[in-house]
This record gives C-alpha cells, sequence and structure tokens, in this order.
C-alpha cells in the first residue's frame, strides 16, 4: 500500500518521473485479456462477481496483504510449551485474510457450484487470485482438484465434499466434523522416488473396522495445514488411494507428524512441508491397488491450474511493465512511445495471450467433457499445455523485469516476488520430462486423443506438422521436440479461433515463422498498436 502524500521536495533534489504503483485497479474491469477470454469461454455469464472480485485482489488492501504474507513466511511449531507434540504451522495474519478472500469467492468451490462454465470461472478466479497471491492458491488449487477423487468413494464423499464444495474460509485448527468449510491436500512423493510414486514405501495395514493405519513419510507435502490429504500407500492389493485427515474421529489429532517446512526459492508465503504417518488412520478412497488411477483426475486438475497460475503470471508481469513503461520517461520520451520498448512490450504480450487462451480453451473442455472429443481433447491438452506454458513463464517474467530497469529488481517491486514463484509450476505436478513422457502415453494407449487434437488443429497452422509428427509412434528421445511444437500449434489454433486476428496474425508469424532468440528480436511485421493496447490494464 503507498504511502500517503510522501514529500517530493527532498534537500538535494525533487522527486520526479515515478510512474505510481499499479494499485486500487480493477484486475478483470481493466484487462482486455481476461475478458475476451472469459466471452469466448462463457465465464462471463458470471462477469458481475468477477468483477466485484477483480476490484478486491486488485485493492491496495489485497496487494499489502501479499507483500505481508511473503515477508514473514510460515513457522512451524511442533511442540507446545510443555512438550505436547501439536505439529502446526503459524502464519501471519495476513495469510489468512488472503485465504478468506479466495476461498469465499470461490477460488476453490465455484467450478463444482456455479453450474454453468464452473471450469471457466474457477480459471477466470483463480487468474485473477494470483495477482493477489500465488503462494495462498496452493491450498485453494488442490482443494478443488480433490472434489472428483472424494466422489470415487462415496461414504468419504458424503462427509468431506460438502466442505470442501462450501465457499468459505475456517481457519481454526479443529476437527473437520466442527467447521463449515475445510481444505484438503495432496502428498504423493517420497524421498526415493520423486515422480516415480511406484517407488513409494508407504504401508497402509487394514483394521477391523475397514479403515487404515499408515506408516511411512511424504517428501514433498504442501499446505500441510489443510485438514486432510489424499495420499498414496501400499497396502495388500497394491498402491492404493487414501484420505489421512489431521484430526480422528474420536477428536484426537491424527499421527501426522511435519518434520520441517521448505525453505523454497519462492512460494514464500506458503508452508511446503517434509511429514510422516507413525500409524495415521486412513479411509480407503477408490479401488484396493488403483491409487495412481483414483487419485490422477487430481493430479490433471492440479495441471490445469498450474497452466492457469503461469498464464497468470506472464500477464500480471505484462501488466507491471506496460504500466511502468507508460509512467516513466527517458530520453524526452514516454518509455512506451520507444520503438525498441514497444517492440519488446508487443513480443511479450503474444505469450501472455497464447497462455490465456490455452488456458480457457482447456477450461472450455473441462466444463463439455461429456462430449468425447471434449473429453480427448482436455486428455491431451493438459499435458501440451503445461509444457508450454509452464516453461515459457520464467523466461517472459524476466524479460518483464528488464523493462523496468534496476527497478525491477528491488523486493518493494512485485517482480522478484513473480521472478521466484515463475519456475514452480514447471516443476509441481510434474516437471517437462514427465510431462513429454505422459503425452507419450496418453498419444499411445488412447487414440481419441490424438484424432482430437488433429481435429482441433484442422484448418489452423501447423495441422499437416502435426499430423507427420504423429504418423509414427513418438519417441522417448523426441518427446520434447514433439511436445514443443504440438504446443504451439494448439496455442495457435486457440488464438485463430477466439483471439482477435491482430493477435493470432502475430503469434502465428512471430512464434511459428520467424527467428529472434529474444523478445523484439524478430523483423516480421505485427500491429504493435492492437497487442499493446490489449496489454495495459485500464482503470
Amino acid at each position: 500500500m503507498a504511502p500517503r502524500n510522501p514529500r517530493t521536495h527532498l534537500a538535494t533534489h525533487e522527486v520526479s518521473n515515478q510512474p505510481p504503483p499499479m494499485e486500487d485497479l480493477n484486475l478483470y474491469a481493466a484487462d482486455e485479456i481476461l475478458k475476451t477470454a472469459c466471452a469466448w469461454s462463457g465465464a462471463n455469464a458470471h462477469a458481475a462477481r468477477l468483477a466485484a472480485f477483480g476490484a478486491r485482489v486488485g485493492s491496495a488492501e489485497a496487494q499489502a496483504w501479499c507483500v505481508q504474507a511473503n515477508r514473514t513466511p510460515p513457522i512451524f511449531q511442533p511442540f507446545d510449551r510443555y512438550g505436547q507434540r501439536i505439529d502446526e504451522v503459524e502464519f501471519h495474519p495476513a495469510y489468512h485474510q488472503l485465504m478468506a478472500l479466495g476461498l469465499e469467492a470461490g477460488v476453490a468451490g465455484a467450478a463444482w457450484n456455479a453450474g454453468e462454465a464452473g471450469h471457466a470461472l474457477h480459471a477466470a478466479l483463480l487468474f485473477l487470485m494470483g495477482q493477489a497471491d500465488y503462494g495462498v492458491c496452493c491450498p485453494m488449487s488442490m482443494t478443488y482438484a480433490a472434489v472428483p477423487v472424494l466422489r470415487q468413494e462415496p461414504g468419504v464423499a458424503r462427509n468431506w465434499e460438502p466442505l470442501a464444495r462450501t465457499e468459505a474460509y475456517d481457519p481454526r485448527f479443529i476437527p473437520a466434523t466442527e467447521k463449515r468449510a475445510a481444505t484438503i491436500g495432496m502428498a504423493m512423493t517420497e524421498k526415493q522416488g520423486g515422480s516415480d510414486v511406484r517407488a513409494n514405501t508407504t504401508r497402509a495395514e487394514r483394521q477391523g473396522d475397514g479403515a487404515y493405519l499408515l506408516t511411512g513419510h511424504k517428501w514433498f507435502c504442501s499446505a500441510p495445514m489443510s485438514d486432510a490429504f489424499l495420499t498414496l500407500a501400499y497396502e495388500d492389493a497394491g498402491l492404493t488411494c487414501f484420505l489421512a485427515p489431521r484430526w480422528l474421529p474420536d477428536g484426537q489429532r491424527n499421527a501426522i507428524e511435519i518434520q520441517r517446512l521448505k525453505d523454497k526459492l519462492g512460494d514464500r508465503s506458503n508452508a511446503s512441508s517434509e511429514i510422516e504417518y507413525r500409524q495415521a488412520w486412513a479411509q480407503r478412497v477408490g479401488e484396493p491397488g488403483r491409487g495412481v488411477r483414483t487419485i490422477i483426475e487430481m493430479v490433471a486438475l492440479t495441471r490445469f491450474d498450474c497452466i492457469i497460475g503461469s498464464a497468470t503470471q506472464m500477464r500480471h508481469a505484462c501488466a507491471l511493465a506496460a504500466w511502468h513503461a507508460a509512467g516513466r520517461t527517458a530520453f524526452q520520451k514516454k518509455l512506451i512511445d520507444q520503438p525498441l520498448m514497444r517492440a519488446v512490450l508487443a513480443d511479450l504480450g503474444l505469450d501472455a495471450e497464447a497462455a490465456v487462451a490455452l488456458a480457457f480453451r482447456l477450461a472450455m473442455a473441462l466444463d463439455r467433457r461429456t462430449d468425447a472429443h471434449e473429453a480427448a481433447l482436455a486428455r491431451i491438452g493438459l499435458p501440451l499445455a503445461k509444457y508450454m506454458v509452464t516453461k515459457r513463464a520464467p523466461t517472459v517474467v524476466a524479460e518483464a523485469m528488464e523493462c523496468l530497469g534496476g527497478a525491477g529488481y528491488v523486493e518493494e517491486n512485485a517482480m522478484p516476488r513473480l521472478f521466484r514463484q515463475s519456475p514452480l509450476n514447471a516443476i509441481w505436478e510434474g516437471s517437462g520430462n514427465v510431462i513429454a513422457l505422459d503425452m507419450i502415453r496418453a498419444l499411445e494407449r488412447e487414440p481419441e486423443a490424438r484424432e482430437a487434437l488433429l481435429g482441433e488443429l484442422r484448418g489452423a497452422q501447423m495441422h499437416d506438422e502435426a499430423e507427420a509428427l504423429l504418423s509414427a509412434p513418438v519417441a522417448e528421445h523426441d518427446a520434447r521436440f514433439v511436445i514443443e511444437r504440438l504446443g504451439l500449434a494448439l496455442a495457435a489454433a486457440a488464438l485463430l479461433k477466439f483471439a482477435p486476428g491482430a493477435v493470432s496474425g502475430a503469434f502465428v508469424t512471430r512464434r511459428l515463422t520467424s527467428n529472434g532468440m529474444t523478445f523484439g528480436a524478430s523483423r516480421a511485421a505485427i500491429d504493435e498498436d492492437a497487442l499493446l493496447a490489449r496489454l495495459a490494464l485500464r482503470s
């Protein structure tokens, strides 16, 4: 939050030529790129709701909460003052303000409650929430993604789904039966396996009442103050999915012990932990021995949210850069009027436009999964977009930071926080190689996914190239080349179908057919005026 009436006439000089802070903006109403995507995806059926939320997340107050929550990271409290085990994480009050802001707006629940265009609405809400703070989006995303997994076990869903879908925030660490809303996390990976979850060693022992006791560990458990975790453990039938709550049915604390919090590069407001199950009570979810198949729907939706998150980061970084360029003068001209700066900003905007278009096209597919084409497109489109969008984000953010010069490298600015956050989504829910292998698996096992992709590309740039790439099985060694080319093709198709011609034409010209290793380095002509008009946020 900007200080009130700071002194600009100082003893040695007058402070001038400083852009005002980008705050107290309605981040929905001011954003043409977002509003365009909401219009064609159906999310604008909820335009009034989005406008109200856009004003909240763009307020100086919400932006200040983000600064406070990231400057004061979570603190792990393993014991109380008497030496009794409590396994709690303490957060700055601003973290709870941000959690309430997002959950009450429906970031976690709207997809399941809204009816029309629920996933598109979720995408728009998460896109807006990320511009207030990215860290708190993690528990909201996992709670959203947990719902279809819970539904695979009706007895578990009966108790937990209503709490996960409730558009409210209850921060109290008490049994879920006493709460009006709950958050649900996910804990899959272990030290020895990482993404290879079949290398897990955590065991589940069935009890006489049908419950299980888990013994083992999880190496990366984000949002450890969630009310329950969907997790994987081996039983006699094989790797199985379980729900492990923080509290036992009798009101005692479950034996889920936090070992420590991770000291992460970014994502500072959000806690990520290492945990151990010391005969922790759990309920089975889904069929015995089908744990990966059970939890994969949650993984698919959290990957979807990784795409939205990285699209948000690119859009946010570009908006900050354009805002600065419009408010600062150098060499007798506004930066926004300097030919080189215009070239860079317009080029940056192409990647933000493509990322937003891909994210909302996949939201449409998720909303229409009763249609076979849309369901198959979601299956293949998620890994393609996850790979392309999340890998592009750090490059875009770094260039946008450079547009601010030294001011962009200073912690009072949002750019350093954005930059530290930007690599995360390429790692979370499967790094690049894992995602490329998932694409191969989808193409090999689900021929309808291949047909859906080619159908989506029909009539668009790169259809013939995509058909040639998919004419034979994809070799593992070539997977990154293929997924990158197919991701570009899918982005171009989304833009050609839904974006203004100036945007889609520029993307095809600059990203598919011309060279230039850095932003603004291509000589291919594009309509910079049209692109820059969409890039700037309008108060």
